[in-house]
């Protein structure tokens, strides 16, 4: 089952002069026409300006279409009496942790939602227990969310929305903020909730090693779908993705070189352990030793 879908995506943002006047239009998102499924881990890259947080930001229902139409887990978000299922479905993880977190200690702020939601008290607690353990989060429960690290943060973020019990989780580019550990600490929590909980992922984002476990990628180009595969497939396109501004993991730009000058490896590449063994298969068959 797609737990979100679109038709013929349009999203127009207006801008106006001091009266009120139209002075220009700009199509952020046009005419996207996707799928996900329950449980799949989704990237969506793009250069700045390219549409993917607009795009995001629809699957929340915090934009509405101009043109066509989203479904999210079965629902349409132009329709006003779902948008509150809608928002409890799929939950949204921003850049910056401190504009979502509000409460002086961490257990707390992760109650809140599920508090807002009417939850009772026990269960509350029982969902605070679970999503700050899914996240790695549990032994800093007594802490003030002023005394952890960027990426500490963005955890409780997460275990905040998981608190709600959704059944996807968009991030939009959760990790931009933080230091390579903070990064590599939030994906690990984010792969964690996709494999063992099966909460649908989809993770908005412009680091590349940070979606080579992805079920699909799509790459957004001026407001529109210019790639979708999985990673293997999108990184085996080096050129193409410097057409449109992006850039492959080290690893396969490494191995990418490689092959330029005349090893024959094989495309697309994700990671240093794979381009290591690769490099070591091709001596064997030269008759090298490793």
């Amino acid at each position: 089952m797609e737990i979100v879908k679109t038709d013929k995506l349009v999203f127009e943002y207006i801008r106006r002069d001091e009266d009120g006047n139209v002075e220009g239009i700009n199509r952020a998102v046009d005419e996207v026409t996707l799928g996900i499924r329950q449980g799949d881990f989704v990237a969506i890259l793009g250069h700045n300006g390219s549409g993917k947080s607009t795009l995001a930001k629809h699957i929340n229902a915090l934009l509405f279409p101009t043109e066509g139409t989203v479904w999210v887990d079965g629902r349409d978000t132009k329709e006003e009496d779902e948008i509150w299922n809608i928002r409890r479905s799929a939950g949204m993880v921003f850049q910056n942790p401190d504009n979502q977190i509000i409460g002086q200690v961490v257990e707390e702020d992760v109650g809140f939602g599920p508090e807002n939601m009417g939850v009772p008290t026990a269960e509350i607690w029982e969902r605070v227990k679970e999503s700050l353990k899914a996240v790695g989060m549990y032994e800093f429960r007594k802490y003030s969310p002023n005394k952890l690290s960027g990426g500490q943060k963005q955890r409780v973020s997460i275990a905040g929305v998981l608190a709600m019990h959704p059944k996807c989780i968009v991030l939009d580019e959760p990790t931009a903020m933080l230091d390579p550990n903070g990064r590599r600490e939030v994906i690990r929590a984010v792969r964690a909730l996709n494999d063992v909980e099966n909460v649908t992922v989809i993770l908005i984002t412009h680091y590349m090693e940070e979606i080579i476990h992805a079920d699909k990628v799509f790459v957004m180009d001026g407001g529109r779908i210019a790639m979708e595969g999985t990673p293997r497939e999108i990184f085996s396109q080096v050129e193409r993705l410097k057409e449109l501004r992006l850039e492959a993991p080290q690893a396969t730009l490494l191995a990418y070189e490689l092959q330029q000058r005349g090893i024959p490896l094989p495309d697309g590449i994700l990671s240093i352990e794979e381009l290591v063994e690769e490099i070591l298969r091709y001596r064997r068959s030269l008759g090298g030793k490793e």
